[in-house]
């Protein structure tokens, strides 16, 4: 149990300090100030030690959360990539009464004008154990400050409350056959009669497509100039006719992925987010708040705390790998942190989902070791397993993200175009 794992955690950090060289004359301390900024500390407060210690009302949130966290596990089940996987509309109602859709989101929104730190610490305690938060983790994330930022005051005022409360379910159409990490090369028009546009299309890997309200939907509404012009944002009810819904069964028996299938679907005018054949950039905001995300990093922390509890920490080998994953953990947080405290250069977020994901992999293979005949057997951790290696395609491959983070971030010269 979490106990077990818990203890196992406290000797990995044990392990960590006897198994890594530290420099202990090293004097660096770091305090989250107000704002939760780092500060240079005064010279009596300088110890041999990285402090990362948080305001008192992060720790209380931190606990709240963990507490919430387990009822919702005890409840509903737990679920390895909860964020994705772990859909219960009752329980997002119940993060809503708590004020935990929507809490980093201006108050004159409904929002809870909390940091960005905040929300980041109560995602991971609900994903680190497994706790369903799927009905409301999109909207939270990405559709309702893309309206915030983009949308009408008539769209706001709409489509925000059933956000809020829990109530709406939202999914985004942004892969396509032919599209996935190129989402510049998409393909799905919309195009203008009257007071309508006219969609017709095919969107795939979308998820909870089947069981979602709305479909925050990327589409082409002009084929004029270069590919990432003439790209726009439509919210279409998924209620509308010619929607065609078909789910997707992977190897996890899991079905939140989707193909939908739009025929003629003529949705008003008004739904149009932000300006029409000029939100590339828009979509590419969305996306850094997708890449740089605590979801990354903790999706499957449920399956190494399992690990944790049952790993031979006599074996020192076995020490090792558990501090250099608690190491990757803390080196992971720290990554996160710094993108939601905009301490990180732009596009930054690509370089934290590699790193992130790819550790995420390295949990996977330390449990499927560590736990022998449990991971053909256990339900949990066998879908841990074969959901691995999703970790670094969704979301954009590696290559992609590698590719992005050197010629975006570092300067380097663009790779030759075919």
């Amino acid at each position: 149990g979490r106990d077990a794992a818990e203890r196992g955690a406290d000797r990995a950090h044990v392990m960590l300090r006897r198994e890594l060289p530290i420099d202990t004359r090293s004097p660096v301390r770091v305090r989250w100030g107000e704002g939760h900024r780092a500060k240079l500390p005064l010279p009596e407060e300088v110890s041999s030690m990285l402090d990362f210690e948080l305001p008192t009302e992060l720790q209380a949130l931190r606990e709240r959360a963990r507490a919430l966290a387990a009822e919702g596990v005890a409840e509903f089940g737990a679920h390895t990539d909860s964020w994705i996987n772990g859909y219960s509309k009752e329980f997002s109602k119940r993060l809503s009464t708590e004020g935990w859709i929507g809490m980093t989101w201006p108050t004159e929104f409904g929002g809870g004008g909390q940091s960005n730190l905040a929300r980041i610490i109560m995602g991971e305690e609900m994903i680190s154990v497994g706790a369903p938060i799927a009905a409301s983790w999109f909207a939270d994330r990405q559709m309702g400050p893309a309206l915030i930022n983009y949308g009408t005051p008539d769209q706001q005022a709409e489509f925000l409350p059933g956000m809020l409360s829990g109530e709406s379910t939202w999914c985004i159409g942004m892969s396509e056959p032919d599209a996935g990490s190129d989402l510049a090369n998409l393909k799905t028009s919309a195009i203008r009669d009257g007071d309508v546009f006219v969609v017709n299309g095919q969107k795939i890997w979308t998820s909870f497509a089947a069981t979602s309200d709305y479909i925050y939907l990327i589409c082409r509404t002009t084929t004029d100039g270069p590919p990432h012009k003439g790209v726009s944002e439509v919210i279409v009810p998924m209620d509308l006719p010619g929607i065609e819904v078909r789910p997707i069964k992977d190897m996890t028996t899991n079905q939140h992925f989707c193909e939908v299938f739009f025929t003629d679907v003529r949705v008003p005018v008004e739904n149009l987010v932000g300006d029409e054949g000029a939100a590339f950039k828009q979509t590419m905001t969305q996306l850094e708040h997708e890449r740089g995300g605590i979801d990354r990093l903790v999706s499957n922390k449920p399956l190494y705390l399992r690990a944790l509890a049952a790993a031979d920490t006599d074996d020192p080998l076995v020490r090792q790998e558990i501090a250099a994953l608690e190491t990757g953990y803390r080196l992971g947080r720290i990554l996160v942190y710094r993108e939601v405290l905009k301490q990180a250069p732009a596009g930054f977020s690509a370089a934290t989902k590699c790193f992130c994901t790819e550790h995420q992999q390295r949990v996977a293979n330390f449990a499927a070791r560590t736990l022998g005949m449990e991971a053909v057997t256990d339900s949990l951790a066998t879908h841990a397993f074969a959901y691995n290696p999703a970790y670094t395609i969704m979301g954009g491959t590696s290559n992609v993200m590698r590719n992005i983070l050197g010629e975006r971030v570092l300067g380097l010269p663009r790779e030759p175009r075919v």
